[in-house]
């Protein structure tokens, strides 16, 4: 279920609270929901695993993301829960790939290596050659 792409970010599917108490056991800082509320029939609501994550001691942000697309807000914002995070985060989204791609996308607005952050979502499973022409663009290699 949980895909780590390094010692900083793991991505993973949808998420249940239940779940949330064991994420803090496995040494995860924060928890970071890229998922939009009634994404899907069913899924639990960010309120519930935010409300998990602070009886767990864990962080939380919210960044939701559609399958319209990345906004330079939400970078912005992935970016800041990496920073404040303190250690490991688990980040969610419906599938993890929304996720993994939005976690690249903070990576490469700080500068980080376009070739090193496609080989780490590829090693966790993740094809995102699909946004090489934003990472090359946001990390100043285009």
């Amino acid at each position: 279920m949980i895909r780590k792409i390094d010692e900083q970010i793991s991505v993973a599917p949808q998420i249940a609270p239940e779940d949330v108490a064991g994420f803090a056991d496995a040494g995860f800082k924060a928890i970071v929901n890229n998922r939009p509320e009634g994404e899907e029939l069913g899924q639990p609501t960010g309120d519930a695993v935010r409300a998990a994550a602070e009886a767990a001691g864990l962080a939380y942000a919210e960044i939701p993301v559609t399958h319209a697309g990345f906004s330079a807000t939400q970078v912005e914002a992935m970016v800041k829960a990496l920073e404040a995070a303190g250690g490991p985060v688990l980040a969610y989204c419906r599938s993890g790939t929304r996720s993994c791609n939005l976690w690249a996308l903070a990576e490469a607005s700080r500068g980080g290596d376009p070739d090193a952050l496609t080989a780490k979502a590829a090693g966790a499973g993740y094809d995102i050659s699909g946004i090489r022409p934003l990472l090359d663009a946001l990390s100043g290699r285009a």
